[in-house]
């Protein structure tokens, strides 16, 4: 299954255009796949990436069908394919989708990659258990994407998204010259430690509307926030920092949704929602 460069819109081929420079860049420099996320022991609660995958783990995904929507190079597909699952993923640039098929096959796993875009898939519908989405919804048409990943699940499947995100209020503070001509230029040298951010043309955070449409399509949903401070104002590296944030974040509750920059959603899909009762059927529960 592949998408024809001529079915693709201007702002997905500008995607693809991007993506061929960063996969080459990424095959001249190495690939490597972490898997210290998978362990169990010494999880480190304050970071997005391990609280994702400490509700994938509690999942228990071995013989789950799993999708991984826009996949990328491959790395998560990889880890979740470690886990024992029966893995899928998709992607809209062919170049990723490279060093992704040759990452996979160095790692000794089987992962299906396909070339498609998010708003058009190509999968039967109901067969994913699972569908696991990193920072990719940001990249889409939110409404279309989210209809077809409702489609390709089956009745209750778990659904994980992590993401970066903004509330429209505090975009909008973000937005203003002071940020964006004085202080932006001097952050993201501080916050990247002199490495070239990963933002495409057209990408932009999710806000609070973005979430509530991809929550009408999930039953028992739950966001956790992250990133007051972190890749904003200071590195990743600064773990007390991250700590804080954190905890911050935790104790604010509902409100932590105005000042988080990353969120991580879950629940599960309710398209497979029977009619008689109202009940889902989930695999995980």
């Amino acid at each position: 299954m592949s998408a024809s460069t001529h079915s693709l819109s201007d702002r997905q081929l500008r995607e693809v255009e991007y993506h061929r420079a960063h996969a080459a860049s990424l095959k001249a420099r190495g690939v490597e796949v972490a898997y210290d996320l998978l362990s169990p022991h010494r999880r480190r609660w304050w970071n997005a990436s391990w609280a994702m995958y400490t509700r994938l783990l509690e999942a228990d995904l071995r013989g789950k069908n799993v999708l991984v929507a826009g996949c990328g190079l491959g790395e998560d597909a990889i880890r979740l394919a470690r886990m024992g699952a029966h893995v899928s993923g998709f992607d809209l640039s062919p170049d990723m989708l490279a060093v992704a098929a040759e990452l996979a096959r160095r790692e000794g796993v089987n992962v299906a990659f396909d070339r498609m875009p998010a708003e058009r898939l190509g999968y039967d519908d109901g067969v994913f258990d699972c569908i696991v989405a990193r920072d990719i919804l940001h990249h889409v048409d939110i409404t279309p994407a989210m209809r077809e990943l409702a489609r390709v699940a089956a009745a209750g499947a778990l659904f994980v998204a992590n993401e970066v995100y903004s509330h429209s209020f505090t975009d909008r503070i973000r937005r203003t010259r002071l940020v964006t001509r004085r202080l932006y230029p001097r952050l993201v040298d501080h916050v990247y430690q002199g490495a070239k951010p990963y933002i495409t043309e057209d990408e932009r955070k999710l806000n609070q509307s973005d979430l509530r449409l991809i929550q009408a399509h999930l039953t028992d949903w739950r966001c956790e926030y992250f990133s007051c401070l972190v890749m904003r104002l200071v590195p990743p590296t600064w773990t007390n920092t991250a700590k804080f944030d954190r905890l911050m974040l935790k104790a604010l509750g509902p409100a932590a949704g105005l000042l988080a920059g990353r969120v991580i959603l879950t629940g599960y899909m309710s398209a497979g929602r029977k009619a008689a009762g109202g009940m889902v059927t989930r695999p995980f529960a």
